[in-house]
């Protein structure tokens, strides 16, 4: 048995992905729960940031925590809003500089089709992997966040920055040319960032799935508390059983949970 409160799953590239579930005093490698039956109860929640047992609001924060802590600014998910090149604090500047102030990539990643994404450099292949991407390509590595977030901004005009994740749980998307779609794209960059493309080649990557599902069905522990079934593959920061049921492990961050697998 295995207690704790999640969040989102540590990974280890290999071929396959190796996936960990790591709690305060214990890890799980989730990757030996495959083809066993695992047992899931939620018994609680406690909140990232504070770790009082309040309601999780979004992200494993409560929502005091969500709208207060520095890691959840709006520049997180909007990176073009980013400030900390300029010396302007949004909730906390000393953090948001750690964060900000560092090498990050734009690229096009491909799990349900093609996306373009952000994220820092120290954070490849592992954004790739939380995504459930099979494919993944840098396009530009510049200096900051703000240069990745107006070259995110631009070429979303042209190209989808979501991921549809049935389809890429089901594993319809499609192998594509990435170094052809990124030569493809030079000229629709702001200008500033144009001195910054890199040349990397495409990653491929290798999730642990015996079997995709054919019709998701989407477990979510605060309505149902309890699930029991078998565990046949782990795609993205998601657990795919054998009933066609997923569940998606960082969309429960903050939840306390108890594992065990027979």
């Amino acid at each position: 048995m295995f207690q704790g409160v999640l969040t989102k799953m540590q990974t280890e590239f290999k071929s396959p992905v190796d996936y960990y579930l790591v709690f305060a005093d214990s890890f799980v490698h989730v990757n030996s729960f495959l083809e066993k039956k695992v047992h899931i109860t939620r018994t609680g929640s406690q909140c990232l940031s504070c770790s009082q047992p309040n309601e999780i609001f979004r992200q494993g924060f409560c929502k005091s925590c969500f709208f207060e802590t520095p890691s959840a600014g709006e520049w997180i998910m909007k990176p073009e809003l980013s400030k900390a090149h300029l010396g302007i604090e949004d909730r906390d500047l000393a953090y948001e500089q750690k964060v900000q102030l560092q090498p990050h990539i734009v690229y096009f990643a491909v799990s349900s089709g093609l996306k373009v994404g952000v994220t820092r450099d120290t954070q490849v292949p592992t954004r790739w992997i939380d995504q459930g991407a099979h494919q993944a390509l840098p396009i530009v590595e510049v200096p900051n966040r703000y240069l990745a977030g107006i070259t995110e901004l631009a070429l979303k005009a042209y190209f989808n920055d979501k991921t549809n994740w049935r389809i890429m749980l089901q594993n319809k998307g499609e192998a594509l040319d990435l170094v052809a779609e990124r030569a493809a794209c030079i000229a629709k960059l702001p200008t500033e960032v144009q001195p910054y493309v890199v040349q990397d080649p495409p990653l491929s990557i290798d999730f642990p799935v015996a079997r995709f599902p054919e019709k998701v069905k989407s477990l979510n522990l605060v309505k149902t508390p309890e699930y029991s079934g078998v565990l046949t593959g782990i795609k993205g920061q998601y657990w795919i059983f054998e009933d066609d049921t997923v569940w998606n492990v960082r969309g429960h961050e903050g939840q306390v949970v108890d594992l065990s697998c027979s």
